[in-house]
């Protein structure tokens, strides 16, 4: 049987007092850097890593070996320059054992409108992907796509410069074999996530669009899975894990009770 339930506390002490290693994926966005000041006292970017390494311990403590951890975040842009803290956190997660397995890309789709003399409005945001160990679960095949139009008529003609492996000039590897996609209906997907910010609960100031959570849910778990949100804000990820037909946890500072979606 799959449940949602979300418990009130600040996630550094609660996720320590869990069950070790219970989870298959942690998946959430943090409040960023001098934000969200009601409830988690808007942390200074200079102290930051600090504050973020505490609740690390505890996501560590909860998390699977072969689970995985997923982190939306964006450094924001003080007196015109981009703030470092999120490069200072991946640093720091290193030190601290985790491992950073990868870096997906948000393009949002439907970006909000802006005007600024340095720079422009700001259309993408950082996935980081963190694991305890080399191997872990990942179920590809769940999250591949359609190959596209281009293949009917590409691949309809092959010549015979397609039928083998290319490899660059530089001697990096990296080639082409056209061949290779004939007959393939799906690929797998790059990591550059293409979606709108569009989130279901439209009264919370940072809500994740049902879709984000979802696919690294349907890539870093199976049916059964438990998957936590510690900064559960509109508990998006706890609803749509029990939609998916895993377990959902979340964890919200702004609470008062425990609640059971």
């Amino acid at each position: 049987m799959t449940e949602a339930i979300v418990w009130p506390g600040d996630c550094k002490g609660v996720m320590l007092g869990m069950e070790p290693g219970f989870v298959d994926l942690i998946v959430t966005s943090p409040p960023y850097a001098d934000k969200r000041k009601h409830t988690y006292g808007g942390v200074k970017p200079s102290e930051y890593v600090d504050w973020w390494l505490e609740r690390a311990c505890g996501m560590h403590h909860v998390l699977r070996p072969e689970g995985s951890l997923v982190v939306n975040i964006k450094e924001h842009v003080v007196n015109g320059e981009r703030s470092t803290y999120v490069l200072e956190l991946i640093l720091a997660m290193r030190r601290q054992g985790w491992l950073w397995t990868d870096e997906y890309v948000w393009h949002k789709t439907t970006a909000s409108p802006g005007k600024w003399p340095n720079r422009f409005r700001d259309s993408w945001e950082r996935l980081l992907h963190f694991t305890k160990q080399r191997r872990f679960k990942m179920r590809q095949e769940a999250v591949m796509v359609p190959t596209g139009d281009w293949a009917a008529k590409r691949l309809a003609k092959l010549g015979k410069n397609d039928l083998f492996r290319h490899e660059s000039a530089s001697g990096s590897g990296v080639g082409r074999h056209m061949a290779a996609w004939k007959d393939r209906a799906m690929a797998y997907p790059t990591n550059v996530l293409h979606g709108s910010p569009v989130a279901h609960n439209k009264g919370h100031s940072a809500a994740f669009p049902d879709w984000l959570p979802g696919w690294f849910i349907a890539l870093f778990t199976d049916p059964g899975d438990t998957v936590l949100d510690p900064f559960s804000g509109s508990h998006t990820t706890a609803r749509v894990a029990k939609r998916m037909g895993r377990i959902g946890i979340g964890i919200e500072k702004d609470l008062t009770k425990r609640m059971i979606l």
